[in-house]
């Protein structure tokens, strides 16, 4: 009787992954909007950022995908819809390399209602953070770090057309050594057990790195992430510095390729940046502590470094305002002396840089402001806006899909007033959205969803 059961279960499973896809897969193919043609009609085109815009343009937009651009505003197709943006500076969508969907980036409120919410309510707020950071014009995004199969299923629905977002290329937990960032630090026992419960991205050594990394990509992770250093957000005066060994850093980055991913480093101090790029990984968040030799190594090694001002700027106000604990607080005053300084040499060392701004740290849909900061820093305006488009495009592996208007990419586009170029503040403002073909934003209005 027992195998009976069993075998009806394993065999209802089957059933069920067979029609929808299992955590383990990646992301379904989007579904396209079903062949609807639009010809949009923009005053400005940015169609590959970094280069002059071109005058009046049409894109002409079959179903999810660009299918022709053209000089000129030329007059629709029979039975095609013309969308009119003749007033506005078009662009490919944005790209933010580093946001938390499950993450407010209000910290006290966090810990007044955590312990309040189930992971359906937790589920239901990324959903509403997607849609938002949506509409604010970043049409994909990698997050890095949320409940590993809550941020699967979001990315499906999104990719599907069940639920309004951005394309999501999502990291499943953060691994971590024990006592690192990315570990329970600063708790009581019993909340320290049961935050640990279900984890499966605590490791250490090498092998277990692996098994680690395994653990994410098993949960459906299609980039990885790991703690190579301290944290500014983590409530442990364990100082920023490397806090995992070359050989566990390297482990974690050789099986993340190995299964075609790529890894990202958590990491402030300069020996945790050093030893990660020395272990391969594909870019560094954060990088508060940057020499000319790691400098250096980044140029040799070709990896990107992802800066997320937006979330230094966050935790010294919410640092300040007393709203984080003690020990994050005098890390963030510790940071705040040097990242600017840091971020400024390796720009000036030509180090490769792809836009994030660790949303969730600081609040959702308030995205566009990294652009100011990232000029402030000495980043050309036009390179801030490459950094968010063709150059994270480049680093996510989807250069021939994203980051620029071209024939065959997919129709991920939006379009604001003015010049961003000549004014990147400009980009908070966005007008216009449309990813893969679905209008959600037009006249700075939400659009029905899913489309009537």
């Amino acid at each position: 009787m027992k195998l009976s059961i069993k075998t009806c279960l394993l065999a209802s499973a089957l059933l069920m992954t067979a029609g929808t896809g299992s955590a383990q897969s990646t992301a379904p193919a989007a579904q396209a909007p079903a062949s609807k043609t639009r010809y949009i009609h923009a005053g400005a085109l940015l169609d590959q950022p970094g280069r002059r815009a071109r005058g009046p343009s049409t894109i002409i937009v079959r179903g999810d995908k660009i299918v022709e651009v053209r000089d000129g505003h030329v007059s629709p197709e029979p039975g095609a819809e013309a969308v009119d943006l003749r007033g506005k500076t078009v662009l490919p969508g944005l790209i933010d390399m580093h946001v938390h969907f499950y993450s407010s980036g209000y910290p006290l409120k966090t810990r007044l209602e955590g312990p309040t919410l189930d992971l359906e309510d937790r589920f239901a707020q990324a959903a509403v953070n997607a849609r938002r950071t949506l509409e604010a014009g970043f049409t994909t995004v990698r997050d890095l770090g949320g409940e590993p199969r809550g941020v699967r299923a979001l990315r499906d629905a999104v990719a599907r057309g069940d639920l309004a977002g951005p394309t999501i290329v999502n990291a499943g937990e953060m691994i971590s050594v024990t006592a690192g960032h990315g570990d329970a630090n600063g708790l009581r026992r019993d909340y320290a057990q049961a935050e640990r419960a279900d984890s499966t991205a605590i490791c250490n050594g090498p092998d277990d790195c692996r098994r680690a990394t395994r653990d994410q990509i098993f949960m459906g992770a299609e980039v990885i992430k790991f703690a190579a250093s301290g944290g500014v957000g983590s409530n442990i005066a364990g100082g920023l510095e490397a806090q995992m060994t070359l050989e566990e850093m390297k482990a974690i980055v050789d099986t993340a390729h190995a299964f075609g991913r790529k890894a990202t480093a958590h990491a402030h101090g300069k020996s945790g940046i050093d030893t990660a790029l020395r272990a391969g990984v594909d870019s560094i968040e954060h990088g508060s502590f940057i020499d000319d030799e790691t400098v250096r190594l980044f140029k040799e090694k070709g990896a990107y470094l992802v800066p997320t001002i937006h979330a230094f700027e966050s935790v010294i106000r919410q640092g300040r305002a007393g709203e984080r604990p003690a020990a994050s607080a005098a890390k963030a005053e510790e940071v705040a002396k040097v990242v600017k300084q840091s971020h400024r040499r390796a720009i000036a060392g030509g180090v490769k840089v792809a836009f994030g701004t660790d949303s969730g740290v600081g609040p959702h849909a308030t995205n566009a402001l990294e652009f100011n900061w990232m000029t402030d820093v000495g980043m050309a305006p036009a390179d801030t806006i490459r950094s968010a488009t063709a150059d994270a495009a480049t680093l996510l592996g989807r250069a021939d899909r994203i980051g620029r208007i071209a024939p065959g990419l997919d129709a991920d586009i939006i379009a604001v007033d003015g010049d961003p170029v000549a004014d990147v503040k400009r980009l908070q403002n966005v007008d216009f959205v449309m990813r893969r073909g679905v209008i959600h934003k037009l006249g700075g209005e939400r659009r029905v969803f899913p489309p009537e």
